[in-house]
């Protein structure tokens, strides 16, 4: 598991001119406790998630543990003060996800720079060097979710994997520049529908619906699905259960568990769906 060096107070030099860091040969230490048991559905709330700081803003941790389809699933949400980066530009063999919920960022992915606003989304594939970094005047919070399969650890210490076939080598996406397309309860923005180098397919859309409305009935289905909720209110119910939730909360969605969301407010609510299918999906 890459461990990320520690945030920076201060870039002293151009992101791009700094020197990738190598990924270090740790000794292998025998675990005493046993593997930790396989993350079924859970709702993360954003009240829930305690801020803590950081040498360049602060951190909320929300989950890092083996799902039904994932060897690891790790998220956390990062605050970035101006003027700040998280780290140099660097590489790890699981993919990554980034969605920005407020502020700008510069996003560096093999050697070319972006500069995003509220909304967007950037994945970085596996081994594919990368970085962000604040050039705003104002702190820009980010949803961090990382995905690790068996195919990971075969990427380990190797170069930029590939672009599966049918995959996509543009992968930022900006909020901007996404199509609208109506639908009966509100509008839909597709992301992306993709194999990747350690997903059988990762598909990313972003749903709005009216106020009273749902997508669709409660169902299943075997691949996983993650959802953050942008703006609004939504009642999520998984197996029976119904919980309400508000801006900037994260729902895991275990593999065939029975689900279903409800715009429990009276303006429209928004919210990324990802959907993922490894080698474990049923």
């Amino acid at each position: 598991m890459l461990v990320h060096p520690d945030p920076m107070k201060r870039l002293s030099a151009p992101w791009f001119a700094l020197p990738l860091l190598p990924l270090l040969s740790l000794p292998v230490v025998a675990q005493e406790s046993a593997p930790a048991a396989p993350l079924g559905s859970t709702i993360y709330t954003w009240e829930t998630r305690e801020a803590k700081p950081t040498g360049v803003g602060e951190r909320r941790e929300v989950a890092r543990q083996p799902t039904a389809t994932l060897a690891e699933f790790e998220c956390h949400i990062s605050t970035l003060n101006p003027a700040q980066a998280s780290h140099p530009p660097h590489t790890h063999p699981q993919e990554e996800l980034i969605i920005l919920r407020d502020g700008t960022l510069d996003v560096h992915l093999d050697g070319k720079d972006t500069r995003v606003g509220p909304g967007s989304l950037f994945f970085f594939p596996a081994n594919h060097p990368h970085a962000v970094q604040n050039h705003g005047d104002k702190p820009a919070t980010y949803f961090v979710f990382n995905f690790s399969t068996a195919a990971t650890a075969k990427l380990r210490g190797q170069g930029p994997a590939p672009t599966p076939a049918g995959g996509r080598a543009d992968t930022i996406f900006d909020w901007a520049k996404l199509a609208v397309t109506p639908t009966k309860v509100g509008e839909r923005r597709d992301v992306c529908d993709m194999p990747t180098a350690t997903l059988a397919n990762f598909e990313c859309h972003i749903t709005t619906i009216n106020a009273g409305e749902a997508p669709h009935a409660p169902h299943h289905h075997p691949d996983e699905e993650i959802l953050l909720l942008k703006e609004g209110t939504l009642d999520v119910t998984i197996n029976g259960k119904t919980q309400r939730i508000t801006p900037g909360s994260i729902v895991l969605v275990s593999s065939n568990d029975e689900h279903g969301w409800k715009n429990a407010g009276a303006t429209a609510a928004t919210y990324y769906v990802m959907r993922l299918k490894t080698e474990k999906t049923p």
